[in-house]
């Protein structure tokens, strides 16, 4: 079996950076593959055949994990590539290991295409899809124990496999929906760049979306939470303000929230970009939005809240992951102490106020916009059982009417009588 050797090449000039290549050994043979990757030999451990990351600059930090990172996807790649040559059968070189390394049709691969997929995203700053779409891929590469396949192998059976898979660990239906819709979007990606023939691998899988959980709360509850006196807890009080400004801005989500920059806001209008899906938002600014950011000033900052410290992308994204977390924690202490039925989260405040406006006969597709919704079906999911609410108003109106009529009726002709 060929194997894959990770090397360093110092400079030849002292104090200069060496450069990393891999050997790729097999039957005796062994071929070179150059890399552009850069490092100081105090960087690398030759015992280890790997980055030592110890340096105190940030920024060099980064440089050497992001090295790291690539270093690890293009061993998997190699590895990869093994297999499948190895698969088809017949013998094989050093020479095509390399050579299909470097050639086009390493994007055959199903890992290596998603990866470039989520590499083009972040490019282009879709964060939480990046997030999205590592994690599906992340799940899916579980199931499969870290085994890349040509994506040619890709099948209905392997994705109920899957599907199954996912539901004996307890994952929720639209969960797994939310997973195959990912990956076949992926896959539709690669049938489009001609890198494989549609086989629709996921006809047979459930890409649906089921009702789930109200999260909405009724308009007391915003009251009774903006009243609440938190003078003397702090992070309760800044996690309540935050619901509220979400609330305020038409339920602008926390990602969007902890990113907002002060350059975002002129001449009394707010607007952001969605994190989630580019879209680009624009909201007229109000006095209930003013008084909370008072509370919040950060004149060193270039962010509007203090929830970010960095202004590296990466470094940011992945601080706010850590303190979101913390967030919904104490949202959901909040909630308690104000006696609210249903756990707080995040979404609350985009649910609640995409359902006062629905019962305010605010037009659906007005909603839509407002929310940044591509899509008025994914609307309606919010405002559903609002929906069937009203509908149940006007059935028993209605029928208190007729029923009211009919008893009167039989009062007069009993009175006849």
């Amino acid at each position: 079996m060929a194997t894959v050797k990770i090397k360093f090449r110092s400079s030849s000039v002292d104090g200069r950076e060496g450069t990393v290549y891999y050997q790729v050994i097999h039957k005796r043979v062994a071929r070179q593959i150059n890399t552009p990757y850069k490092l100081f030999p105090a960087e690398w451990s030759k015992q280890h055949s790997r980055i030592i990351i110890t340096p105190s600059d940030e920024g060099r930090r980064q440089y050497l994990l992001s090295l790291d990172k690539k270093i690890s996807e293009d061993t998997d790649r190699l590895e990869n590539v093994i297999t499948a040559l190895g698969r088809k059968g017949g013998a094989f070189t050093a020479d095509d290991v390399t050579s299909a390394f470097h050639g086009n049709h390493c994007g055959l691969f199903f890992f290596v295409f998603m990866r470039e997929v989520i590499d083009g995203l972040e490019r282009l700053g879709k964060i939480r899809l990046v997030e999205t779409y590592g994690s599906t891929l992340n799940s899916f590469m579980r199931f499969m124990n870290g085994k890349d396949m040509p994506l040619g192998d890709m099948d209905s059976d392997l994705m109920i496999a899957y599907e199954a898979w996912l539901k004996s660990r307890g994952i929720s239906m639209n969960t797994v929906s939310f997973y195959m819709r990912i990956l076949r979007a992926g896959y539709n990606r690669a049938v489009e760049k001609g890198l494989t023939v549609q086989r629709f691998p996921f006809r047979h899988v459930y890409t649906g979306v089921e009702k789930t959980t109200k999260r909405a709360v009724p308009l007391h509850v915003i009251k009774q939470l903006k009243s609440l006196d938190l003078s003397l807890e702090p992070a309760k009080a800044y996690a309540r303000d935050m619901l509220l400004f979400s609330f305020y801005t038409r339920g602008m989500s926390m990602v969007d929230m902890a990113f907002l920059k002060k350059k975002d806001l002129n001449n009394g209008i707010l607007s952001y970009r969605r994190k989630k899906t580019g879209q680009q938002l624009f909201i007229k600014w109000e006095p209930c939005m003013q008084e909370i950011i008072n509370r919040y000033r950060s004149d060193g900052s270039d962010y509007v809240f203090p929830f970010l410290t960095s202004q590296d992308e990466d470094t940011a994204y992945r601080e706010y992951k850590r303190k979101f977390s913390y967030y919904n924690k104490t949202l959901k202490t909040l909630g308690k102490l104000a006696g609210v039925d249903k756990p707080l989260s995040s979404y609350v405040a985009r649910h609640t106020w995409a359902t006062l406006a629905f019962m305010s006969s605010v037009d659906m597709s007005v909603i839509a916009q407002a929310l940044g919704h591509t899509d008025v079906k994914t609307t309606r999911i919010y405002v559903e059982d609002i929906g069937n609410g009203k509908q149940n108003s006007a059935n028993k109106k209605l029928l208190n009417e007729v029923l009211r009529k009919r008893s009167s009726v039989q009062e007069v002709t009993s009175v006849q009588e």
